[in-house]
């Protein structure tokens, strides 16, 4: 049995060199050293962290690993590959659209993140019609102290409350997101090629429990 501790240096090297040559006569012929220290240990480090996530929160998760391919079918960057590697982890069985645990490697840096980047048409009226009661300003709090220790959270995506609610709502930037995520983002790269590495992100990732907590209310 193949056992993941953590990502080799080889990893990151590769996310460099593919950023810098970023075309398929490269990729093709490197493409060895991407199922080798990229793809194959993604798939133990995904299934590891599962585990972990399901031992932190308490609920199963299942993952998912982004393609490297890049959709350049609407975009005008027509680079083929993405040089980062990009996981999620979603708990099971929930009828809302839960929140989401992110993993984000770029050649520069780890970004780890929890939340729902934008709520579905359905899930997006269940959000807003708990944002408009006590979880509003419940979220509101989050947002201001998690602020303070240093995490990164975007503004509201909209400029005014939406139809539907008051125009003068006391929780009007919660009524303004259509999504709410929180990260991490100041760790250098090297994070990943050193020991234990599923456990040292998931104590990382727990100091995002509170924002996991709040959104797992929403039903």
């Amino acid at each position: 049995m193949v056992y993941f501790d953590c990502f080799t240096a080889e990893a990151v090297d590769f996310l460099k060199e593919l950023k810098a040559n970023n075309t398929k006569d490269w990729f093709a012929a490197n493409k060895a050293t991407y199922e080798t220290f990229i793809k194959a240990p993604s798939k133990l480090f995904a299934e590891d962290m599962a585990l972990a996530l399901r031992d932190l929160t308490g609920q199963d998760h299942s993952s998912k690993i982004f393609r490297i391919h890049r959709d350049v079918r609407f975009s005008k960057d027509k680079t083929p590959y993405n040089a980062h590697l990009h996981l999620a982890f979603l708990p099971t069985g929930q009828v809302v659209q839960p929140p989401m645990w992110f993993f984000g490697l770029s050649p520069e840096r780890l970004s780890l993140g929890c939340g729902v980047f934008q709520y579905e048409k359905g899930a997006l009226g269940v959000f807003r019609d708990a944002m408009a009661g006590p979880l509003g300003a419940e979220l509101t709090q989050t947002t201001i102290e998690m602020r303070k220790q240093g995490f990164r959270i975007g503004d509201p995506e909209l400029k005014r409350i939406p139809p539907g609610f008051d125009k003068d709502h006391p929780h009007e930037e919660a009524l303004r997101r259509k999504g709410f995520a929180v990260w991490m983002d100041a760790m250098s790269s090297n994070f990943v090629h050193k020991p234990d590495l599923t456990e040292r992100t998931t104590t990382k990732l727990a100091e995002l429990m509170p924002v996991f907590q709040l959104l797992s209310r929403i039903k």
